[in-house]
């Protein structure tokens, strides 16, 4: 049910939205098109459309007020019979925390409704309330009269532009006068038609493309017969498989696609498109045979579960911080040093210095190139160079061999005379 200020305005803005886009483009631009009189061509162009837009709002107003599904409160799960759903850590029946009362298959709790949702798909703000067993064929029928009405409506109002720019194409191409002008009286838009063409396409195609697209996915959902929180399941499944965690299992709900679509459709085809109440209570659902499933591996599977292993297994360290669980050396535990890595080929070690097996080198001992002692010493084996402090005279010379001098000559001042002295340090005085 929808509850909230938010909510209920952005239901309000959706109301309006439809109402804008099927109405006005009726009021607006398609009566004035056929010059404002009642005929039997206007009829067959609108009837089929106020047929689908009463559908559509129809099937959204079922899919706002009509509760999504609730666990009773006597309900417990039936253990001796299929279909009932596990924990995935410890195998007992699936509870819920929050309600503290179980939880039948398919079913989970929304923060937003603050319950727990039999066979719950999403909660869904444009139509603030939950999709769940019960409004799920109303969803899925609002979705389809959507993509259907602005279908129609589109190609309502392409036509009347179409047709607008054809006739003025054609009536300048025309060497008759008269037919010109009879064209611009009859078939030439006039100013706020044109504005409303302009409004409706701008909120039309967003709609249709967003929605569209929306109505794919879920339509393909129905197909499989599966919820949007079971296919985030599946992907983590999938991605288990692949890393060898558990076994592949096959989904237990998926029963075939005619069935899966009469399982919140209904039965009967031909009322699939006229809003009917989903069959069944939403407190079981029927599953295929587990016979494929040699494992016996129950949905939604055991995360934990590694194959041909117990979920509860012991852990324990290695004895060795550098090696993996079946003691081979890490690969990726590789010298950062260029010249390590090249020693391999000389027989040193290739291990880095903080590995236990390392075993250091003779040529180890000093990390410091000496090739050239007027230059400064450079340590290698960090990710830049450090620089000794060199000697002063060391420095002197290396100053004097690059500027071409041989001696360097000091300069040293000499002490000042007594007469300047006392003139320095006399006062001023001044002149007259």
């Amino acid at each position: 049910m929808p509850s909230g200020f938010l909510g209920q305005l952005v239901v309000n803005f959706v109301l309006l939205l439809i109402c804008f886009i099927a109405y006005s483009s009726q009021i607006f631009i398609i009566w004035p098109w056929y010059g404002r009189v009642l005929s039997v061509e206007l009829v067959t162009l609108l009837l089929p459309f106020n047929i689908f837009v009463g559908l559509l709002l129809w099937n959204y107003f079922l899919s706002v007020y009509t509760d999504p599904g609730r666990v009773p409160d006597n309900w417990k799960p039936d253990t001796n019979a299929d279909g009932y759903e596990v924990k995935r850590l410890t195998g007992n029946p699936r509870y819920c925390r929050m309600c503290e009362r179980p939880k039948p298959p398919r079913t989970h709790h929304c923060r937003q409704c603050g319950r727990c949702v039999l066979r719950m798909d999403h909660h869904c703000p444009w139509i603030n309330n939950c999709v769940g067993h019960h409004n799920h064929g109303h969803f899925i029928r609002f979705l389809f009269f959507v993509d259907v009405s602005c279908s129609y409506h589109l190609a309502m109002v392409w036509r009347r532009l179409y047709i607008s720019l054809g006739n003025r194409y054609w009536a300048r191409r025309s060497l008759t006068p008269f037919f010109y002008v009879l064209t611009q009286l009859q078939d030439e838009p006039d100013g706020t038609e044109m504005i409303f063409m302009i409004l409706n396409m701008v909120a039309c195609i967003p709609v249709l493309l967003c929605v569209g697209i929306f109505s794919l996915y879920h339509f393909n959902a129905i197909r499989n017969n599966t919820t949007t929180i079971e296919r985030w399941e599946k992907d983590k499944v999938a991605t288990m498989v692949r890393r060898g965690r558990i076994q592949e299992i096959k989904f237990p709900y998926n029963i075939g696609t005619r069935r899966n679509i009469e399982s919140v459709l209904g039965k009967n085809h031909w009322l699939w498109c006229w809003p009917t109440k989903t069959p069944g209570s939403g407190l079981k659902y029927e599953i295929t045979s587990n016979d494929e499933n040699s494992d016996g591996e129950s949905w939604p599977p055991h995360h934990d579960t590694i194959e041909g292993e117990s979920s509860h297994k012991e852990f324990s360290l290695p004895d060795s911080p550098w090696t993996f669980e079946n003691g081979t050396v890490n690969p990726t535990l590789q010298p950062s040093n260029s010249a390590r890595r090249r020693a391999k080929n000389n027989g040193a070690s290739t291990l880095p210095p903080y590995h236990p097996d390392y075993q250091p080198d003779a040529s180890d001992s000093d990390d410091y190139d000496e090739d050239d002692t007027s230059r400064v010493r450079i340590r290698r084996g960090s990710e830049g160079y450090e620089v000794r402090p060199g000697n002063r005279e060391d420095m002197l010379n290396r100053y004097l061999s690059e500027i071409g001098e041989k001696r360097y000559h000091y300069y040293v001042p000499e002490p000042a005379s007594g007469s300047e002295s006392e003139g320095e340090q006399a006062p001023l005085v001044k002149s007259g």
